[in-house]
């Protein structure tokens, strides 16, 4: 009789738990794991720098970056482009050079060949004999180019005069457009909104912002916003609302409670929150690790 527990080696089935324990110890094997709470960031927090917002601002999308890091990393990508730029045009002006030098050979090499041509005029005598002698001079010329083609193509490849030449990599032509750092689309600075939280007054609660659970509410119903409320940007406010008071409240009239503007549908701005933890609430909670994997054939 067996003990009844994990390490027991007697049973006549592989355990998933064995199974997982094993590929484990050995490195092999893609592994995968399901991500909490704690591993995805905030709604309110960068998607940069993953922390709480200073100044926030928000992407036609509804991807929610601090100022400072979108604006850096745009400008980072404006530096990136003008130096391939400038390789770029370097690359085209050596181009123009190669062909202007092989234009230029090639002139010079037909003024050769029409010299070469109008001093080797003599008369028919000449001619004949000179056409005998070109014959077998092509077939001298025929017979050692097949023994030199035959010497060339050798077996080996390794033969330095076999190998192929490597030939430069050429630059593309860059792209000036800035994108996105999450939905890779184009981003210009004037597309970011600017965005107001409403905070949580609490008398009693003497900690800072950051340290709190709760931070922001819903300015129309006054609801905690959190990953697991569903929010939204109004364009013409920059105020945070959640989806229950667009449907109930805003879509009603189409008007912006906080400026009476009259407001369309592209004026509501759905904000990418962070996850829950919850496959209801949101989707990609699962990470791999791609590892070496043994196969059997």
């Amino acid at each position: 009789m067996t003990r009844h527990s994990r390490n027991c080696t007697a049973g006549p089935v592989y355990s998933y738990h064995e199974r997982q324990k094993d590929t484990k110890i050995s490195g092999y094997g893609t592994r995968s794991i399901r991500l909490s709470k704690d591993s995805v960031r905030g709604f309110d927090c960068c998607c940069l720098t993953l922390q709480p917002c200073r100044n926030p601002v928000i992407t036609p999308d509804g991807y929610l970056y601090d100022k400072e890091a979108i604006l850096s990393a745009l400008l980072s990508q404006k530096k990136e482009a003008a130096l391939k730029m400038k390789a770029y045009e370097k690359q085209l002006k050596e181009q123009q050079k190669e062909s202007n030098e092989t234009a230029a050979s090639a002139e010079k090499a037909k003024i050769a060949a029409f010299k070469a041509t109008e001093n080797s005029i003599t008369s028919k005598t000449s001619s004949i004999t000179g056409r005998t002698a070109v014959k077998s001079d092509v077939q001298a010329s025929s017979s050692s180019t097949s023994s030199t083609t035959a010497e060339k193509n050798l077996p080996s490849f390794w033969v330095p005069s076999l190998t192929p030449a490597a030939k430069p990599t050429l630059v593309k032509k860059p792209d000036n457009k800035t994108y996105c750092p999450m939905s890779g689309k184009p981003l210009k600075i004037k597309d970011l909104l600017s965005v107001e939280f409403t905070q949580i007054v609490d008398k009693d609660d003497k900690r800072s912002l950051i340290c709190k659970d709760a931070r922001y509410m819903c300015p129309i119903t006054h609801d905690t916003l959190s990953n697991s409320v569903p929010a939204a940007v109004l364009r013409s406010s920059g105020k945070v609302v959640s989806m229950e008071s667009i449907e109930k409240i805003v879509k009603k009239d189409m008007i912006d409670p906080f400026t009476s503007a009259k407001i369309m549908e592209k004026d509501i701005i759905v904000l990418q929150r962070g996850g829950t933890g919850f496959s209801a609430a949101n989707e990609g909670l699962q990470a791999k690790l791609a590892r070496p994997v043994m196969s059997i054939s």
